[in-house]
C-alpha cells in the first residue's frame, strides 16, 4: 500500500490484538491498514517509509482494539477550572489559589490500562463508580526539563481518556494527605487510536484544540465541553511535567476532566447523587472530535479482601 504524503503527516494508529499478538495498523475510513510486525510507531514520526509496508486491510469493526501505548508513565492534570469547581464544591471547599498558579497533575497506573470497547470492573469496595472523560497527549521522544516550545516538538499524537474513579474510596484515603491511590487504581480507558498533530490541523485555535467532547450514559448525555477550554495547553503540561526530569516516548499526559465531564461534579452542584453512581451494566460512551468514540461497559469487579488495623497509642 502507497500512501500520498499528506496521508502519511497525518494518520491515525490503532493498536490491536491478533492471534495474541499486539500488532498496529493505520486507521483509514472503516478500516485497518496493519503494519509490519516490528513497526515502532514512534519511528513514523522520523520515518514514515514503514506506511508504505502495511499488509492487506481488514474490517475495523471486527478486530479487538487495544490501548494504542503501552506506557511507562501516566501523568494526569486537573485543568478545567470548570470541573474543579464543582468538585471542590461537593467536598465544601474553595478551589485552593496554588491550582491557578502550576498545572498540578498525578501519577496514575500504567498497568491498569483497558481498550476502547473492553468491560470495566468495578473497584473492590467501591459503591460510587464514577468516569471522567479527558483527552491524552502522547509522547513520541524522549525529553528532559522542556520549554514549552520544545514541548510542541515531543507530541506524537492525541488520544481519548477516562480516568475511572472510585469516589468513595478517593475521598476516604485521600483524608491521609497522600493519594488518590486505590481510588483511581483499578482501569482508565485509553483509544481508540493516537490520532496525530497533523490530523488536528482544522480544530487549532492557536495553541488549543477546540475539540468538542461528550460523554453518555446509557445513551443519555451527561456532559459536553470543549478542549480548548483547558486552563493549560498541551505544551505547558509537558514542560512542567518534564521539570527536572524525564518524560519518555510513550508516556501519557492527560489533560484532567473536562467541565461536565464526570458525575461527582454535578454532585457537587447539585448537593445529592445525581444522576447516580454507575452500576453493573451501565454503558458509558465518550465522543471527542477528530479522535473517535470509547465505549465501556461495567461489570461486576474483584472482592475486596479485608487488611488489618494497625492500632495506635495516640487513640
Amino acid at each position: 500500500m502507497m500512501l500520498s504524503h499528506e496521508a502519511k503527516s497525518a494518520v491515525k494508529i490503532a493498536a490491536f490484538d491478533r492471534a495474541g499478538l499486539r500488532r498496529y495498523g493505520l486507521v483509514i475510513d472503516d478500516q485497518i491498514h496493519p503494519l509490519a510486525t516490528d513497526t515502532n510507531i514512534f519511528g513514523i514520526l522520523t520515518d514514515d517509509s514503514v506506511l508504505d509496508r502495511c499488509e492487506t486491510a481488514v474490517a475495523l469493526d471486527s478486530i479487538h482494539l487495544l490501548p494504542p501505548v503501552e506506557p511507562i508513565a501516566i501523568r494526569d492534570f486537573i485543568t478545567f477550572e470548570q470541573h474543579v469547581l464543582g468538585s471542590y464544591a461537593g467536598i465544601g471547599r474553595e478551589v485552593p489559589p496554588e491550582w491557578f498558579e502550576i498545572p498540578t497533575f498525578y501519577f496514575t497506573n500504567p498497568h491498569c490500562l483497558i481498550g476502547a470497547n473492553d468491560t470495566v470492573p468495578i473497584p473492590p469496595g467501591c459503591e460510587l463508580f464514577d468516569f471522567e472523560l479527558e483527552v491524552a497527549a502522547i509522547i513520541g521522544r524522549d525529553g528532559y526539563n522542556l520549554t514549552v516550545e520544545e514541548a510542541v516538538e515531543h507530541i506524537a499524537g492525541f488520544t481519548i481518556f477516562n480516568d475511572w474513579s472510585a469516589r468513595d474510596l478517593q475521598a476516604y484515603e485521600m483524608r491521609i494527605g497522600l493519594g488518590p491511590a486505590k481510588g483511581k487504581d483499578t482501569a482508565s480507558t485509553l483509544g481508540p487510536y493516537l490520532v496525530t498533530p497533523d490530523e488536528l490541523e482544522v480544530y487549532r485555535r492557536g495553541d488549543r484544540y477546540h475539540l468538542a467532547m461528550s460523554v453518555f450514559v446509557n445513551n443519555k448525555l451527561i456532559g459536553t465541553d470543549s478542549l480548548a477550554n483547558s486552563a493549560w495547553s498541551f505544551p505547558e503540561m509537558i514542560a512542567y511535567a518534564s521539570r527536572g526530569t524525564l518524560v519518555r516516548a510513550g508516556d501519557v499526559i492527560a489533560s484532567g476532566t473536562c467541565g461536565n465531564g464526570c458525575l461527582v461534579e454535578f454532585w457537587g452542584r447539585r448537593g445529592k447523587q445525581d444522576p447516580p453512581p454507575l452500576a453493573v451494566g451501565d454503558v458509558v460512551t465518550m465522543s471527542v472530535d477528530g479522535l473517535g468514540t470509547i465505549e465501556n461497559t461495567v461489570v461486576s469487579g474483584a472482592p475486596a479482601h479485608p487488611i488489618r488495623k494497625v492500632p495506635s497509642s495516640a487513640r
